[in-house]
């Protein structure tokens, strides 16, 4: 299933591209020093399953394998998270969802994947869909057939299981002017958050799937973040996200430094790292990469494909490094479940995800978990940390720089959305 998708970065980034009906991978922890830590928590006994609305949906617990937050000691220097993430989650005949579960697992990580809610609808189905300034049953990414939805719910239900993050890249992707999400109100943004939310939650009666199994989780409870089709429409995404309970977004682009929060709402935007061979930098996704390599042509010269693709694997383990090595930023990276240039960016993600993800301090992990250790920490942390430029480590060491006498923890759970539902 193809899909055109662009994502400006100043005047570099402006064309479309296509992705695959594909999204996110993760996969669950192992108990290697300094990574997510050990499996933590167990599935949900069957006893606990309580079905939601038509089946499609269930709560079954807490989510498994997840680590409690703590806040950092006096002194203690922070760990180095890596978020990889993946716009448009599904499985297809790639099966680069189920692949990248699999190195998660490898690799004691976990990841985030931002679900197209018209992946969950099938194409005789169409018509439910109702997208703001254009015809119903519209979509510039198409809709799904059900074995595609029955083999997109299994690893959106195995992916969960195993502690990742199941967010929201939302459904017809509209783009550009004419109708794009740029252009939509705060109204606009909440119909289709909604209709995203809807379609998960009732797969079932949809595909005529109901003796299928359940997604194991409340979608309106696990849903708390989003990536916005090419970056676009981020202001008046925010303001309805803020207004629906939304922990964070990441729309934007911003520099290797520590995440602050913006109208309520964790800003956790994809970021700058240096690109091998330009005097600039680029953007952490697969699609910038390719554009400035290929152009729009998502299938360039193949005797150029390995060299792209360690262009990219490159610059992603430079940006790593200078975090790592500096200001201990988290590093965010987006990308798609794509087979551009001959997959070379996929086989570049993996190999940085062997890389990092096995190092100590490091913790690979989903937005999810990263919100949650963001709200448990100090505030007073916090703003010393984001005193730090881009690849500045504390010229006194870190036990020095965040030596201070930390505030009380906040009482209560850690990380409550901005606004309740």
């Amino acid at each position: 299933m193809a899909a055109t998708q662009r994502i400006a970065v100043g005047a570099m980034v402006a064309a479309a591209c296509a992705t695959s009906l594909a999204g996110c991978a993760n996969g669950s922890h192992g108990s290697k020093e300094g990574t997510s830590g050990p499996r933590r928590g167990a599935p949900a006994p069957n006893s606990a399953l309580r079905l939601i609305g038509d089946g499609s949906t269930a709560y079954t617990g807490g989510q498994p394998y997840v680590p409690t937050p703590e806040r950092l000691k006096p002194g203690q220097k922070p760990p180095q998270f890596v978020v990889f993430s993946w716009d448009g989650a599904g499985e297809d005949s790639q099966k680069l969802f189920s692949h990248f579960r699999k190195v998660s697992k490898e690799n004691h990580a976990t990841m985030t994947y931002f679900l197209s809610g018209v992946y969950m609808l099938p194409e005789e189905k169409r018509d439910l869909y109702r997208p703001p300034q254009h015809s119903r049953g519209s979509s510039e990414i198409g809709f799904n057939d059900e074995q595609g939805i029955a083999d997109t719910v299994k690893q959106v239900r195995l992916a969960w299981l195993e502690g990742n993050e199941i967010g929201t890249h939302f459904n017809g992707h509209f783009c550009g002017p004419g109708g794009g999400v740029g252009e939509w109100s705060v109204e606009e943004w909440k119909s289709e958050i909604a209709q995203a939310k809807q379609f998960v939650k009732t797969w079932k009666t949809n595909t005529g799937m109901e003796k299928a199994a359940p997604l194991p989780f409340d979608y309106d409870k696990e849903l708390i973040g989003a990536r916005t089709p090419c970056l676009e429409g981020q202001k008046n995404f925010m303001k309805a996200a803020r207004q629906l309970g939304f922990r964070y977004d990441s729309s934007g682009v911003n520099d290797q430094v520590w995440p602050k929060k913006n109208q309520g709402l964790w800003d956790l935007s994809m970021q700058l790292v240096p690109f091998p061979g330009h005097t600039y930098e680029q953007l952490t996704m697969d699609y910038n990469f390719m554009v400035t390599q290929s152009g729009t042509q998502t299938q360039g010269d193949p005797d150029k494909f390995d060299y792209w693709g360690d262009q990219m694997r490159d610059g992603l383990i430079k940006g790593f490094y200078r975090a790592y090595d500096g200001n201990r930023a988290p590093l965010i990276i987006g990308n798609h479940f794509e087979s551009w240039n001959g997959g070379t960016y996929m086989r570049a993600v993996e190999e940085v995800v062997r890389e990092v993800c096995n190092k100590p301090e490091v913790r690979c992990v989903s937005f999810h978990q990263l919100v949650d250790w963001l709200d448990a920490q100090d505030p007073e942390t916090l703003k010393k940390l984001r005193s730090l430029k881009v690849g500045e480590a504390p010229r006194q060491g870190w036990a020095s720089f965040l030596s201070g006498r930390p505030a009380p923890a906040p009482k209560g759970a850690p990380g409550a959305p901005a606004v309740q539902q």
